[in-house]
């Protein structure tokens, strides 16, 4: 039975794997997805589970639950080498060890794009897996806790103080479901007033979400300043040593909550460790058919999709074009990569990618929002509507859409819920300090206090 190694369980390697599913004939292949997590990420959900609009388990879709004809495996795949048909899996624990294959899909998925910034490593947060956004909820939460009980003073303008670095979709809708999340809080803590909330958004680019022409650009930036957020633009950061930010225009201020969001890099194993040709970027050479390779020398049995393959856009204008990588592309490229490996298997048509853009949409916060398709801008609370609508159809399964919609309905009729769940993340922490010995004077004072 011929053998089909999916590396990368994210959108492009979970649809590749659900429709070869639903198509395989009994004994034909068997399809052994690879991943180190147990779900794939709707990503695009993730700056409402920073805000508390969705939860978080409901942004991870079960792998085991509804792939139920694919072996799963549990690991991360740390060399490809196409020359012997193996790849090279480390397991959380144990021995590395090695898989053969006959068909080969690369869908590894990219990894958050660092520099050697001081103190970032140290102080930042990302932005691109469930435990994040779970994170930078639960800090938020608790920063406004610690907050409350303080005077006025340095201290607490640094735990009121939160500062997001990239300007793209994901930074922008992290920044403005987190800032309308701590505005609402504010009502709910009336030792605390709305001035001493201090929100920064860091761009180094000139403009804030380039995938949307100017104009709506800029209105998404004069938007978030009216909500009292600094937006700070050509800027970059230089320092977070201890949460003290310094930026390269020469302003300096303390940030108890840093969340990075500056782009993505291509998968280490794709960039570095595979026999597989790639571009100058370290993105995997694709074909429109999604093949490995080129036209004049394809790889035989191997394809990839998704952030780390540079996937041909038949349907830009401009020559050369890539597929921009986001979910939109590579939830179809799945599609289309499950159908693609059928025919070839079966002798029959391989077809090529193509799709056009349904337009942009991004949400600023609760109930607000915007969207473009071409030259139609939306903004506001129908844009915002249109975000929920769109991505609660986009959510693979009836029954996340189903739970994703109760939360939403549930939130309209009782609100957001405030409450910050910090210690999960040690959760041996209230066991060790209650079952620790205590010393001699702790307790002869306890036996008086008995007595």
């Amino acid at each position: 039975m011929r053998e089909i190694l999916i590396v990368g369980g994210g959108y492009a390697g979970f649809y590749t794997a659900w429709g070869l599913e639903k198509t395989l004939r009994p004994g034909e292949a068997r399809v052994t997805v690879v991943d180190p997590r147990p779900y794939m990420t709707y990503q695009p959900f993730l700056p409402e589970v920073t805000a508390g609009s969705v939860e978080a388990r409901h942004a991870a879709v079960s792998l085991r639950r509804h792939l139920h004809k694919t072996r799963l495996v549990a690991g991360s795949v740390t060399e490809i080498r196409h020359a012997d048909r193996t790849v090279t899996v480390r397991p959380p624990n144990g021995e590395e060890y090695e898989l053969r294959y006959d068909t080969l899909v690369v869908t590894a998925g990219a990894v958050t794009r660092t520099f050697p910034i001081p103190g970032l490593a140290q102080s930042a947060i990302g932005l691109k897996h469930v435990e994040e956004a779970v994170a930078v909820r639960d800090r938020l939460l608790t920063a406004f806790d610690q907050a409350a009980s303080l005077p006025p003073g340095p201290e607490r303008r640094k735990l009121l103080t939160v500062t997001f670095v990239g300007g793209g979709f994901s930074g922008v809708e992290g920044f403005g479901e987190l800032l309308a999340l701590a505005t609402a809080m504010l009502k709910s803590y009336p030792e605390l007033s709305p001035g001493e909330l201090s929100f920064h958004l860091i761009e180094a680019r000139g403009r804030i979400l380039p995938e949307v022409s100017d104009k709506p650009g800029a209105w998404v930036v004069r938007h978030l300043e009216r909500r009292g957020a600094h937006v700070h633009l050509n800027t970059q950061l230089v320092s977070a040593e201890d949460g003290h930010v310094v930026l390269s225009d020469g302003e300096e201020f303390d940030s108890e909550l840093i969340v990075w969001t500056a782009g993505n890099a291509s998968n280490p194993v794709v960039h570095n460790h595979t026999d597989l040709p790639v571009d100058e970027r370290g993105l995997l050479v694709v074909r429109p058919d999604l093949r490995v390779g080129t036209d004049g020398d394809p790889v035989p049995d191997v394809w990839a999709a998704g952030d780390d393959a540079a996937v041909p856009d038949l349907a830009s204008p401009v020559p050369g074009a890539r597929t921009v990588p986001n979910a939109q592309h590579a939830v179809r490229q799945g599609k289309r990569l499950a159908k693609n490996i059928l025919a070839s298997l079966r002798g029959g048509r391989v077809r090529d990618y193509r799709h056009s853009s349904l337009g942009v949409v991004a949400t600023l916060g609760l109930g607000r929002g915007i969207f473009q398709y071409k030259g139609i801008v939306v903004k506001g609370f129908p844009a915002w509507l249109m975000h929920r609508g769109y991505h609660v159809l986009a959510v693979p399964t009836w029954e996340r859409k189903v739970r994703v919609l109760t939360v939403w309905l549930t939130a309209a009729l009782f609100g957001r819920d405030l409450v910050s769940l910090a210690s999960v993340q040690h959760p041996r922490d209230a066991f060790v300090t209650s079952a620790a010995p205590r010393r001699p004077a702790e307790r002869q004072a306890g036996d008086r206090a008995a007595v």
